[in-house]
């Protein structure tokens, strides 16, 4: 990516974003992490626990899982560079900058070492940086996440996700989701006034230039390829993998043999797709309650 300055999610509704963080414990942070101005959610006391978004997405997918976990641990939910608030900044956006910027996110908010959970390509991240720096974290949370092997998504879901990256609508958003959750009706129900704010800042995301550009950058440097076994093997802290039953971007199969082969424990979610934490928050946090005690 050309040295820039690119702005990611700027585009995003203001008042979309601040009814959200209403709805949340959380309290917004604007930090410059790595040259990357970068919006943070921040919320909770007690051992600290770094919430990991995945592409095209923003912090706030995980608001339904922060209420319960800030009841126990400082929650800590950045938005990644050129993605939600955030920015990209002046410089490329590959492996260095991206683990800089999350070592600097610990540095500033973390007073101990946290447990990170990682979703998709957050996940991917956490891994990495776990291998740079395993005693800056002490436990790694993997939910469905990218890296364990060369992604292969399921045809229905690359058609969907290509037709909505070319064509944001609502109409192509829809298709899309219907691939990365079971049941969209119901989560509509459940999230209530919540729904539309969450739905127009994915529809503003996905036309943003900037966060296309971002998406690309980090897929390319942590989604696409797996990390050659070796690596994940040597992960120095404990490894714990989240995964909904019906993933459609990389099958429960891909977690089944990470388990078996590298010993982490795997906790299926039903009842989910891709996204567990958003789809069954109640089922998420209790798993990570208690690996992250």
């Amino acid at each position: 990516m050309a040295t820039a300055h690119v702005r990611g999610g700027a585009q995003d509704s203001s008042a979309d974003r601040d009814r959200l963080i209403a709805a949340t414990p959380m309290t917004e942070h604007r930090l410059v992490l790595a040259g990357i101005p970068t919006a943070v959610l921040v919320g909770g006391e007690g051992r600290p626990i770094v919430l990991l978004h995945g592409p095209g997405e923003f912090a706030l997918t995980w608001m339904r899982a922060m209420p319960e976990l800030s009841k126990t641990h400082r929650i800590v939910a950045p938005d990644l560079p050129g993605h939600g608030a955030s920015e990209v900044g002046v410089g490329p956006l590959d492996e260095r900058r991206v683990l800089a910027w999350l070592d600097e996110l610990i540095e500033q908010t973390c007073p101990t070492p946290p447990y990170v959970p990682g979703h998709l390509v957050g996940g991917a991240i956490a891994a990495r940086f776990a291998l740079e720096g395993g005693n800056r974290v002490r436990g790694l949370a993997l939910v469905d996440t990218l890296g364990l092997r060369r992604l292969r998504p399921s045809p229905a879901f690359s058609v969907t996700l290509v037709n909505f990256l070319a064509r944001p609508t609502p109409g192509s958003r829809d298709r899309f989701f219907r691939q990365c959750f079971v049941d969209l009706p119901s989560l509509e129900d459940q999230l209530g006034p919540l729904w539309d704010p969450l739905m127009a800042m994915a529809l503003r995301g996905a036309g943003s230039r900037g966060q296309k550009a971002a998406v690309r950058s980090l897929m390319s440097r942590f989604g696409l390829r797996a990390l050659p076994e070796a690596d994940l093997a040597r992960i120095p802290v404990p490894t714990t993998l989240i995964w909904g039953r019906h993933d459609r971007q990389t099958s429960l199969t891909v977690a089944q043999r990470a388990s078996a082969r590298f010993g982490w424990p795997l906790h299926v979610i039903e009842g989910a797709a891709d996204d567990p934490a958003f789809e069954q928050p109640a089922a998420v946090v209790e798993v990570l309650a208690a690996v992250a005690a």
